[in-house]
């Protein structure tokens, strides 16, 4: 497991990436009703997102979310539900088959080191 801070493990399959990619949010409410609700995310891993989110949920609900960046589609399920002090609400939702690539993107492993580059001697003359 990669260590993000002293007190805190990462706890993820893959580590989390901070980027915003709009997505269009599929479900139905408690009453049955079917909703479709645009949304962005705060932060992306392979096996899902936390998702800035204004349409209520619980955790347990499925959801079908639409990457709008390359139209691609996933099945996912509410993990986490959350609230922030200026009322927002952020959603985290794990994807039900993670190996969907639905953020088009290569993630790096928990503990895995970042890529170094080789330091030429002649270049720092």
């Amino acid at each position: 497991m990669a260590i993000l801070h002293f007190r805190c493990k990462e706890r993820r399959r893959t580590l989390r990436v901070s980027i915003t990619v709009p997505i269009t949010v599929h479900g139905q409410d408690e009453s049955g009703d079917k909703f479709r609700v645009k949304a962005k995310s705060q932060s992306v891993n392979r096996h899902g997102a936390l998702l800035q989110l204004d349409q209520p949920v619980v955790v347990g609900q499925m959801l079908i979310l639409v990457n709008e960046n390359s139209d691609r589609t996933v099945e996912s399920r509410v993990v986490s539900v959350k609230r922030d002090k200026e009322n927002k609400t952020y959603v985290g939702v794990e994807f039900i088959s993670p190996d969907s690539n639905f953020w088009h993107m290569s993630f790096p492993l928990p503990g895995a080191r970042p890529l170094r580059r080789a330091i030429d001697s002649k270049a720092s003359a």
